[in-house]
């Protein structure tokens, strides 16, 4: 029987995770996001989906989506929404002075 070690608090002189300026690039799969969903909601899904993955992968609420990639989203038509998107994620600072994030 193995233990392992419990998560403690952090040390004052570690930032979290989350707090740190990152930028990534990801590919998302829209395609099996919004299979099934009904032609006329299908390109609002996949903003929502995408906003989704942001939040789930950069772990912060704010998500913005640019309009280049609202664009190309919208590029074929509300039912036709492309596959697959490549996008760069990028985690900053707030520069609203009551932010907590």
């Amino acid at each position: 029987l193995q233990t392992r070690a419990r998560h403690t608090a952090m040390p004052a002189n570690k930032k979290s995770k989350a707090a740190e300026v990152v930028s990534r690039e990801y590919t998302v799969n829209i395609h099996k996001r919004i299979h099934g969903v009904g032609f006329k909601k299908r390109a609002p899904r996949a903003i929502a989906a995408i906003r989704k993955f942001a939040l789930d992968t950069m772990k912060t609420k704010d998500v913005r989506v640019d309009t280049e990639l609202n664009k190309f989203l919208w590029s074929k038509g509300i039912r036709n929404v492309p596959y697959r998107v490549r996008v760069r994620l990028s985690r900053k600072r707030s520069e609203d002075e009551d932010a907590t994030e």
